[in-house]
């Protein structure tokens, strides 16, 4: 565009500006421009005509003073009248003040149409360019609606300069990103392709962004631009500094267009053409290679333009995840920047090797660089780096690291910042879920973690190990022993209370046996952090105290008595006082085996996700689902750690063993049946998929006697049929051999009953039929019945 010449400048302009400058006080320059205001409001309403000069120079001053913040709700007219004048200095004044002052839903905006159409239309390259920056800045939805059809035809026009198309280019983009139902698609989307050809480096700069936020929405329409892009990319990266001299930035050959079309390819999966995709590795290999040569510049100018370009084709590599051999490359070259003494430079190294963690081919080439990721963690000041380094430990750990890299961030857990702390919470939790070799170090690690950040472990963390711990007979025991020794620390936090006392509360039966860990000593410790705890803790803590009743009767004279007191009968929150009251009665009316049919072991937990997963992902967002699924290592080993909780093959028997299943949930599938092992399938189960039961565990087949000591029926089986005043299932009958179910439904005036017939020893009924005898006149009320 041509430059203002000396005889342009406005004098009037230059001394009001000086006088604001010299105001010594807010007040003298309120003054100072009201006076201002008040003497171009004059000249714009008197009798004499304004020139163009006066006009251009009157609207230069309001745009000054709206600049300084004061409003301006006159003189758009006058700019409007700009428009039509001849002269550049003028019209882009004019076009000046409307993208700045006009709204989009101006009055005036009809007016502006037709001056912005009009000079579309006068094929004057400076004037059209005008047109479309105004279009551009102002970006209205009638301006769109106006001009959406003719700007395409400015682009694609065999006559149009390269000034032009490159504006029609980026007023295009504005517009559709505003409102992309008004740029149609049709027989110009393929002309624009093959701009990409274009001599002029800026219309093919301004050409790619259209592009890549066109296909976006329709990829096929765009798809021949792929070739195209290659081959544009290929004569950049071969070339040298000085064959594009007036795109080269230090020593850098045309580096934002480069960026560009890295970013136009990754919108594609990998060509499809041998030529195009050969000719494509070749541009990245030669990427990869020139990052090796020693720099040109001392400048950081050169080393930013020379890594931009880098860091985009390793997110092209990462985008293609097909070629092993720049993988690996990628990542050998990122890991020489993890040491490097810029900051932004360690950080988008962090970041795109969390990308290449993910990858089967470079994934072990991110594991070498470990113990320079862990100093980084240790090491940095800035906690943005600090915080990419810890999200790189997540994405590289597998079973080889992964108590390393958890011991590591559990170290650095106690001096990490507050704002991260939580998410890395979550991570140290799923990784020692899903790596754990064997359980006890996974309840260790948990115990810690909530020992060196109680504050920062959610509901979904602790929840979790509670489900596994239930889930899993074989750590029942060690969970318990070790959360009894946590809790013996005199100094506690709340998180640690919950978990020990669900713990002891479900297995403190299992270190009963240690005078240590007596059932005195284990109600003693847990009551000792009673009062310093939150209602919801001390809600939980009453209900492990009326398991301990069930679990330990010797002591349910000193927790009665607790329950007993004044300040839990009487206490103000009503949950508490509800609760206090409930377990008291329960303890003190219910017999012995009602007692334990109601405060019985916890059943295994469903199958699903695990909930501290599903939170990460929402934490750090729909982008951060692909980092986070790493499923595809590890696959062997699913039924330990692959985030959904396996069923207990054995489990220790309570005092009321209950073979049928009737008091727990339904077991998920059950393995293959052993050789003559007995099976009774419930094909009445509430749950979703009816599963057979298994027979006796080890445990129950040592307990029972053999097939030739059939004793007689149970002391309590008389008192059995008392539950069903109350119940609609349980056990009906029961002896040494036999345990017989019932479980009935009613709906108005039908009812429905099935009995169930378990097998207490460990060989197989031979010649077992049930009998059903309908007394009375019952008969003819039986609607149907099966043997």
């Amino acid at each position: 565009m041509p430059a203002v010449s000396k005889g342009d400048g406005m004098r009037g302009l230059a001394v009001f500006i000086s006088d604001i400058r010299n105001c010594k006080s807010k007040e003298a320059e309120i003054k100072r421009i009201n006076k201002e205001l008040a003497n171009i409001r004059s000249k714009f309403k008197g009798d004499k005509a304004l020139d163009g000069y006066s006009k251009k120079k009157y609207v230069c001053k309001l745009l000054f003073i709206f600049l300084l913040g004061h409003d301006i709700d006159f003189g758009h007219m006058e700019a409007v009248n700009l428009l039509s004048s001849n002269k550049y200095t003028e019209k882009q004044i004019g076009y000046l003040f409307i993208s700045v002052l006009v709204n989009s839903n101006s009055e005036l905006i009809r007016l502006i149409n037709n001056a912005i159409k009009n000079d579309l239309a006068s094929r004057n390259p400076t004037f059209m360019c005008l047109a479309l920056h105004c279009i551009a800045n102002v970006g209205s939805r009638e301006m769109g609606e106006a001009f959406a059809a003719d700007i395409p035809r400015i682009l694609v026009a065999g006559d149009s300069m390269d000034s032009v198309k490159q504006s029609a280019a980026l007023c295009l983009l504005r517009l559709y990103k505003a409102s992309p139902d008004l740029v149609p698609m049709g027989e110009w989307t393929a002309r624009v392709v093959h701009l990409l050809n274009d001599q002029h480096m800026g219309v093919v700069t301004a050409a790619v962004s259209l592009i890549t936020c066109l296909c976006k929405k329709n990829p096929d329409d765009f798809k021949t631009c792929i070739s195209l892009a290659v081959s544009r990319l290929s004569r950049i990266v071969s070339s040298a500094s000085t064959d594009l001299q007036d795109y080269t930035y230090y020593f850098v050959p045309a580096p934002w267009l480069s960026v560009k079309l890295l970013r136009l390819l990754q919108s594609y999966p990998p060509p499809e053409d041998a030529a195009v995709k050969g000719r494509l590795v070749e541009c990245l290999e030669t990427v990869l290679n020139k990052a090796q040569e020693p720099p040109k510049s001392k400048k950081v100018q050169h080393s930013n333009a020379k890594n931009a370009i880098l860091f985009e084709t390793i997110s092209l590599i990462i985008h293609y995840d097909s070629e092993p051999n720049l993988l690996v490359r990628a990542c050998n070259q990122l890991g020489q920047f993890l040491q490097h003494r810029e900051t932004n430079l360690r950080y988008l190294a962090l970041e795109s090797m969390c990308t290449l963690a993910s990858s089967e081919f470079s994934h072990e080439a991110v594991k070498t660089h470990i113990d320079t990721v862990i100093n980084a963690l240790k090491t940095e000041r800035d906690v943005s780096v600090r915080q990419r380094a810890a999200d790189l430990l997540y994405a590289m750990c597998d079973r080889s690291n992964a108590k390393q890299i958890v011991s590591e961030m559990l170290r650095y857990l106690e001096t990490a910042d507050y704002a991260i702390r939580e998410e890395i919470v979550l991570k140290v939790a799923i990784l020692a879920e899903k790596y754990a070799v064997d359980y006890s170090w996974y309840v260790d690690t948990i115990l810690n973690l909530i020992r060196i950040a109680g504050d920062y472990v959610s509901e979904e963390v602790w929840y979790r190990v509670l489900q596994i711990v239930t889930n899993r007979d074989d750590v029942q025991g060690y969970a318990a022993k070790t959360v009894f020794e946590a809790l013996q620390a005199p100094a506690c936090h709340e998180n640690m209370v919950k978990v020990g006392g669900y713990i002891l509360g479900e297995f403190g039966n299992l270190i009963a046996g240690d005078p240590r860990s007596s059932p005195p000593v284990q109600f003693s410790l847990l009551h000792s952090k009673f009062h310093l705890c939150s209602v919801a803790t001390r809600a939980l803590l009453l209900s492990t105290y009326i398991k301990f009743i069930n679990l330990f009767p010797e002591t349910k004279a000193t927790i009665q008595g607790v329950l007993r007191a004044g300040s839990q009968l009487r206490n103000a929150d009503v949950e508490l006082q509800q609760r206090a009251v409930e377990y008291l009665t329960l303890s003190s009316v219910a017999s012995t085996d009602v007692l334990a049919t109601v405060l019985e072991e916890m059943p295994p937990f469903p199958e699903r996700e695990s909930s501290i997963l599903a939170k990460l992902k929402r934490k750090k967002g729909p982008g951060a689902a692909s980092a986070l699924d790493d499923s595809r290592r590890d696959t062997s080993n699913n039924d330990i750690n692959g985030g959904v909780e396996p069923t207990p093959s054995t489990s220790t028997p309570s005092p009321s063993a209950d073979l049928l299943g009737l008091r727990a949930a339904p077991p998920p599938a059950a393995p293959p049946v052993p050789v003559g092992g007995n099976l009774l399938v419930d094909v009445f189960s509430d749950g979703p998929n009816a599963q057979p039961s298994l027979g006796p565990t080890p445990e129950e087949a040592f307990l029972s006697p053999g097939p030739e000591d059939i004793g007689p029926p149970i002391p309590e089986a008389d008192e059995l049929l008392n539950k069903f005043v109350c119940k609609n299932s349980g056990v009906l009958f029961e002896n040494q051999l036999l345990q017989i179910g019932v479980k009935s439904e009613f709906r108005q005036n039908l009812g429905r009953m099935y009995l169930f017939y378990g097998n207490k020893t460990s060989v197989q009924f031979q010649s077992f039929s049930p009998t059903v005898v309908h007394p009375g006149d019952l008969q003819t009320h039986i609607l149907c019945s099966w043997p």
